[in-house]
């Protein structure tokens, strides 16, 4: 029974692979504008964290169906932490500023479907181990993510920056009126690469605004490349009700 309510609240399935994670300290109060309404900013060991990922959708589906030519994409997107009291203890989840896609149809069902920030925009992607690089388009202009990974993959240490980033399972939006939106993604835990070396190229002020230039502007605090695994995201719904 739990299998098929679980079957029946997943609204997309996928695989996320080569997710390039570069994590930013910031501020709070830059931040704070932007949290929804009933969560609250999530920190590991007093840092408050965003971090710019750029990773490839394979083999999508919504509702079971694949959508002809919209099976396998990049996606960049940044985001930040925040965490949500609920009946079974706090549920740490993300926020996204904005998210890039090279798909109309993906962009216009994410921003339907779940509120989302979500844009289109030209992009291509190469990986050669151990570089992994996504790029997109402004205008004339190739804006780019890089990592080079280094030694073997290995799941996170436990209480680790790598787990904080990559070990959270909801995703929370500020909808028009107010309320906020929340939903469960699934996936088992990603074993991650260290990196040796990362680039963020990016126009911020177009993309982002001037608000997060000098941020990511300065060296990450931290970087990784996750090896991913397939995902089940499920529909949305009022935050804590779930």
């Amino acid at each position: 029974m739990n299998d098929e309510r679980g079957a029946m609240n997943t609204f997309l399935t996928a695989e996320w692979r080569w997710l390039a994670m570069i994590n930013y300290a910031i501020q709070p109060d830059v931040l704070r504008p932007l949290v929804p309404a009933g969560v609250e900013l999530d920190s590991f060991e007093g840092v408050t964290y965003m971090s710019v990922v750029g990773f490839l959708f394979l083999n999508t589906r919504v509702l079971g169906l694949p959508l002809p030519f919209h099976r396998d994409f990049e996606e960049v997107n940044l985001r930040f932490y925040v965490r949500e009291r609920a009946p079974e203890g706090w549920r740490r989840g993300v926020v996204f500023v904005k998210e890039i896609v090279p798909k109309r149809a993906i962009a216009a069902v994410a921003r339907s479907v779940y509120g989302e920030r979500y844009v289109r925009l030209p992009m291509r992607h190469r990986i050669e181990q151990p570089v992994v690089r996504y790029e997109w388009r402004i205008g004339r202009r190739w804006n780019w993510l890089e990592v080079r990974a280094q030694g073997a993959p290995a799941l996170p240490a436990p209480d680790s920056v790598e787990e904080f980033i990559a070990e959270h399972y909801w995703g929370y939006t500020a909808r028009r009126d107010g309320r906020t939106s929340a939903y469960r993604v699934e996936h088992a835990p990603w074993r991650v690469w260290q990196v040796a070396e990362c680039s963020l190229e990016c126009d911020v002020k177009a993309l982002y605004g001037p608000g997060f230039a000098d941020v990511l502007a300065r060296p990450p605090q931290s970087a990784f490349l996750a090896e991913g695994s397939p995902v089940q995201v499920h529909r949305s719904r009022p935050a804590s009700a779930q």
